[in-house]
């Protein structure tokens, strides 16, 4: 068996990093799989990568927060895919600043996507509900949804 090399684990790391940004936790978990038993040596790799900038935690919950946005995606679904990436309360919310999101409208406008106008239909109960159902899949709040009725 080959000798896992510590330049072995940062190329690794590095290809990683290459195809898209990975959270601390999330490259110390795929690195941690692909050389098991060099779990020192790979925190010394990812702490050196994030100590140069190559891998930044905030730089992924903005790109992130850009992506899930675009996508039509609200708040709540976008901080708890974040939580569970291991990116702390901190960057979240500065991620959340710096895409400036107007998340009312952004769920208007998914809602005109997906249902056509409410303004243009005659909005009965079972409309409001499937509305309602799906924004909450999408990760928006009773505010949000509340807010296309008034």
């Amino acid at each position: 068996m080959k000798e896992v090399s510590s330049k072995d684990i940062r190329l690794a790391a590095m290809d990683f990093l290459a195809r898209r940004e990975h959270s601390r936790r999330e490259l110390l978990q795929k690195l941690s799989r692909r050389f098991p038993n060099e779990a020192e040596r790979v925190g010394v790799e990812v702490g050196q990568l994030t100590a140069e900038g190559l891998q930044n935690d905030s730089r992924l919950a903005e790109a992130f927060t850009r992506a899930r946005t675009s996508r039509g995606q609200g708040p709540s679904k976008i901080r708890m895919e974040l939580k569970g990436k291991g990116v702390t309360d901190a960057d979240i919310l500065l991620a959340f600043e710096e895409a400036e999101v107007d998340w009312f409208a952004l769920a208007s406008a998914v809602v005109l996507k997906k249902f056509g106008d409410l303004a243009d239909q005659e909005v009965d109960i079972r409309l409001k509900a499937r509305v309602s159902r799906f924004l909450q899949q999408r990760g928006f709040s009773y505010d949000h949804i509340a807010s296309l009725y008034r």
